[in-house]
């Protein structure tokens, strides 16, 4: 099957995105009339009008702008391909968590650093509502997500440590929370409301607490912040909030932490040439994993 001219898509694709020739243009460093010239070339190609032409200014049709989207992702892919292949393989782009990254993963990433010059690990740190990543069309290596290790076929992954839910409040806030948590302002640092929730149901106390109420904030780290300031008690993962309880900033009401079912997983696409580094990379993370859990909790699955 042929196919049009690759510089002619590229041309379209630009200025389709950008909605503009011009700008277009100074992406691909060319000039306005060579991108209308390839554009032209395109419709006459495909028999049919990709731009409007309304003097001085363009709008893309319909019919461009679909295939202005089909060509925008199949550019992505084809630019993901290509550095996977490159001759740097001494860099590793990660996805993360962004209250992962900031509770644990920056110090173990730093520690890493001081004892391996390569891989140069390159952290971009996501909020991320549903933890996901596509490798196809995001410019990453691995991934480091919250889920039950099912990630899709393409994909390989191996365990970091599991999730467990336990309430968390400051120090001077525990007794007044033991005593009446129906009294309390409760945290939630999920919108969804969900892990105060998990944490009810599995323990089987305070059946009557109403989890409408309370503030709401995206991130755990929120919550366990807004926990420290004495704004409420909130519910979090034990892992992750460890280096606050053992400072002395939070602290643990009640001692049973639910698991969820969920965990961290490190997650590459399968193939890749950067298996070697990831595995190394995988090695440094899963020694670096809290395991210092208070004698005090009961751990409930």
């Amino acid at each position: 099957m042929t196919l049009p001219p690759l510089y002619a898509l590229r041309a379209f694709e630009a200025a389709a995105r950008l909605g503009s020739f011009s700008k277009a243009a100074v992406q691909l460093n060319v000039t306005p009339g060579a991108i209308s010239r390839h554009i032209r070339t395109l419709e006459e190609w495909f028999g049919c009008e990709l731009f409007q032409r309304k003097g001085p200014r363009v709008e893309v049709t319909d019919a461009g702008r679909t295939l202005g989207r089909q060509l925008t992702e199949g550019f992505l892919s084809l630019e993901c391909a290509c550095y996977a292949f490159r001759s740097n393989s001494r860099e590793i782009r990660l996805k993360a968590p962004s209250t992962l990254t900031m509770c644990w993963l920056l110090d173990v990433l730093n520690a890493f650093r001081e004892h391996n010059s390569t891989p140069v690990i390159e952290i971009s740190s996501v909020w991320m509502d549903i933890d996901t990543v596509d490798f196809n069309r995001e410019p990453y290596d691995c991934a480091i997500l919250l889920g039950n290790g099912r990630f899709g076929a393409d994909t390989e992954s191996r365990p970091l440590f599991d999730e467990w839910l336990v309430p968390l409040c400051t120090p001077s806030f525990v007794s007044q929370v033991q005593r009446d948590i129906f009294s309390c302002e409760l945290i939630h640092p999920s919108p969804d409301r969900r892990d105060w929730r998990r944490w009810l149901k599995r323990t089987e106390k305070f059946g009557n607490l109403n989890t409408a109420r309370g503030k709401v904030f995206d991130t755990l780290e929120q919550g366990n912040l807004a926990a420290i300031s004495g704004h409420g008690i909130s519910v979090g993962d034990l892992l992750l909030s460890l280096e606050a309880i053992k400072s002395g900033l939070l602290a643990l009401p009640f001692t049973e932490a639910v698991s969820t079912g969920d965990g961290y997983w490190l997650v590459w696409p399968k193939g890749t040439p950067r298996r070697k580094n990831i595995g190394l990379l995988y090695d440094w993370l899963k020694d670096a994993v809290p395991h210092q859990i208070p004698e005090e909790v009961v751990l409930l699955r």
